[in-house]
């Protein structure tokens, strides 16, 4: 009995060893209430966003991209609140910089690159994430292999760096290294009661995969205090308000 407790013990602390290189840390007080992603925490290791690891988005059209642009540029928020800095690289740039102010980043705190080659942004990705002085990368390419990907990970659980790879129109959904493959999609906006213009983005966000968690889709606002999530597409008092920092 006592030997079979000892064998318990090893591989639960080889499994937080593994979660931990791969981005998954137990949870510190506060992260949740930090990242303020709500229910979708229920999809991850520790029920935590995971930090410190590679994270796939995919899109289609530039419709989607933009989508995605902003459901990445509010994950950023959280993370970049105690004045960190963000690369964001790429050679077909799909963010208009000044749009980041909405989300609660200002573009004096995101280094932008356009590269002219996949290759070299591929190469600048792989530096941003190996510095440690950068709390995010974002990193526009099209195409991704496994090999590339595995090179990215590995890089990032030795600087603890958060990249975020944005894949827009691939030739195909390869597998690759990354912890999590997201795709986010445009919803229609809905404005307050009686009220004419247009109302805050909103987006259907797809986890696909994700390692050693739970995918999962949920219907997203972005309002003045961060992510809110809606329990119904068109319906505008049933949601509740989840705030970032």
């Amino acid at each position: 009995m006592v030997q079979a407790s000892v064998k318990s013990d090893i591989i639960r602390q080889l499994q937080r060893d593994v979660l931990s290189m791969q981005g998954s840390d137990t949870p510190v007080l506060g992260m949740k209430q930090l990242m303020g992603l709500g229910p979708v925490e229920q999809a991850f290791p520790n029920k935590v966003f995971p930090v410190g690891a590679v994270h796939e988005f995919i899109s289609t059209g530039m419709e989607d991209a933009t989508a995605t642009n902003g459901f990445i540029a509010g994950v950023l928020n959280p993370l970049m609140q105690g004045g960190g800095m963000c690369l964001w690289v790429g050679t077909e740039r799909t963010i208009y910089p000044p749009a980041l102010r909405f989300f609660g980043i200002t573009p004096d705190r995101v280094i932008f690159v356009d590269a002219g080659r996949p290759k070299e942004a591929l190469w600048i990705i792989e530096e941003g994430l190996k510095c440690t002085s950068l709390t995010a990368v974002v990193g526009e390419l099209r195409e991704l292999g496994f090999t590339e990907s595995r090179r990215l990970q590995l890089a990032v659980e030795q600087s603890r760096v958060t990249g975020f790879i944005h894949r827009y129109r691939p030739r195909a959904e390869n597998t690759v290294a990354c912890v999590t493959r997201w795709k986010i999609r445009s919803m229609a906006s809905v404005t307050e009661q009686g009220m004419p213009g247009v109302g805050a983005p909103r987006w259907n966000v797809n986890l696909l995969k994700v390692r050693n968690g739970k995918p999962g889709s949920w219907q997203v606002e972005w309002g003045d205090t961060g992510f809110r999530f809606l329990s119904r597409p068109a319906q505008t008092d049933g949601a509740q308000m989840l705030k970032t920092g």
